[in-house]
This record gives structure tokens, sequence and C-alpha cells, in this order.
């Protein structure tokens, strides 16, 4: 009869400890590492759209990071171009893990890039399973291109391409609003990351086919993002008629963004296809 009781108080305990784990709310109040300390505040007016948080950031190998989180003017009558950045985690054959991102080019010549990230706290690592356990919040990262794409083609042993998108341009002003929107919410109503089924692939899914119903039909891709670039070949959103590893050779942008740096027109050298981009 003990060992019952005993076996009974053990079970209400674990279904109470696994209903308190599947409830935990999410939470923005927590000791963030400094990349993701800040969520982006945004304010629509017309074609003005003011982002509070737009992250610009430097990260030196072997130093700390440099830089602040500033305010950004956004005008939306003058987005022209949609760009789809891919850092792909093991470039030893196997491409599955990988993580990708928007970039959104404006007619002066400007750019800002939009990550989805699992938002870590200071001393957490990043891992696969642990991102399937509630251990990580979301976070939309509303960066400066050169912040978003620097760090992860010269500090990382990634491959980054950076592969323009087609994409009519109110389809991706849509795009845009609608990701910011997010953004903004987020930074009010926190939810959890998760590497499964709310990661930065499915979030970008799920915005595309917000503005663009059924774009994107449901793939294994989603899980394994390093082979989103085939998926976007083989659907037709790519601008030009190269196949998949013309198009990964001439968007491959790890030596051409060495070669820049840190100069102020960092996003058109990635963007010269005549300087160095082979592998």
């Amino acid at each position: 009869m003990k060992k019952r009781r005993i076996l009974l108080t053990l079970g209400f305990a674990m279904v109470a400890g696994a209903g308190l784990f599947l409830f935990m709310p999410a939470s923005n109040d927590r000791d963030w590492i400094p990349r993701h300390a800040v969520t982006p505040r945004v304010v629509i007016e017309g074609d003005r759209m003011v982002v509070e948080g737009v992250r610009n950031f430097r990260f030196p190998p072997g130093a700390a990071h440099t830089g602040t989180f500033e305010t950004r003017i956004y005008d939306l009558s003058r987005i022209e171009s949609l760009w789809y950045g891919l850092s792909v985690f093991h470039p030893d054959g196997w491409r599955g893990p990988a993580h990708g991102l928007f970039s959104f080019g404006f007619d002066d010549g400007t750019y800002v890039a939009v990550s989805v990230e699992a938002r870590k706290e200071v001393g957490e690592p990043y891992g696969v399973y642990r991102g399937m356990l509630r251990t990580y919040e979301l976070i939309y990262v509303v960066g400066d291109e050169r912040d978003l794409l620097l760090d992860r083609a010269v500090n990382r042993p990634d491959d980054v391409y950076l592969f323009p998108v087609k994409a009519p341009v109110l389809g991706i002003r849509d795009l845009f609003v609608a990701l910011l929107t997010e953004a903004d919410r987020l930074g009010r109503e926190p939810v959890w990351y998760n590497t499964l089924t709310n990661n930065c692939t499915s979030r970008l899914r799920d915005h595309v086919n917000e503005v663009a119903p059924g774009l994107i039909p449901p793939t294994w891709r989603v899980i394994l993002p390093g082979y989103t670039d085939e998926l976007m070949i083989g659907l037709g959103l790519l601008r030009g008629d190269d196949d998949l590893e013309t198009a990964r050779r001439r968007w491959w942008i790890n030596e051409r963004a060495r070669e820049a740096g840190d100069i102020p027109d960092f996003s058109r050298a990635i963007r010269d296809t005549n300087s160095t981009s082979s592998f």
C-alpha cells in the first residue's frame, strides 16, 4: 500500500511538472546576451516607418563586440529589392543545418536585414535539442546588413550566400511590414522558439505565405534550411536563370565580405559578382 502511494505521488508530481513546463510562459525579462538585449519597437505612419532598436554591431575576431542599437527611419515607398541570406553551418558535404534571413534594399542604396533567432541569455549556448524544450524565446533582429552578414561570412566557418529574390515591389513592401510588425509585437508578447516548429525558416515561410498565400508549400527543407536555395530555384523565386550550382557560385559572398571588411559601401561590394566569387 505504501509503495502504491509513493508511485501515485511520483506520478502526480511528474504530471504536474509536465503541465507546468507546457504552460510556462515565455518572458522578455531575462539577462540577455548583448546582441539580443533589445527588441525592436516599430511605428508606421503611412509610408514612414520608425524603428527603434536597429542593431549596428561589429564582432572583431578575438575581441568584444562594438556598436549600438539605433533608431532609423525607412520610407516604404522606396523599397525596391529583396535578398535571401543563407548561412550554412557545416560546409563539409551535408548542407542541412543553416540559418536564413531576409535583407531589404532601398533605392538610395541602403539595406536593412531581418533575422529570426533563438534569443539567448548570458552564458547560454545554442543547442538543437535544447531548442525543442522551451529553452529560448524568439526574437526578430532588425539590423544593419553589415552587422548580420559580415560576422557570419568572415568570423565563422560558414558558407554564406546572398540570393536576389524575384518578387513584386508591393509584395516586398508587405513582407517588410509583416516582419517588422511581428518584431514589435514580440517585444510585448514573447513566444517560445522551437527548433522544429517555430524557427528562423518556418517564420520566414509563414510571413511569405501571409502576403502570398500558398507560395511556399510544406517541405522538409524548412527543418533543414541549408537546402532552401534549392527550394527557391525550384519555385522560380530567384532572379536570373542560373541553375542551382551556378547560383551558389555567383552569390557566395565569403571572399567578397572578407575583402570589403568594414568599408561604408559593404552592401554594394558583396553584390559585385565581378570580384572574387568562386569557392
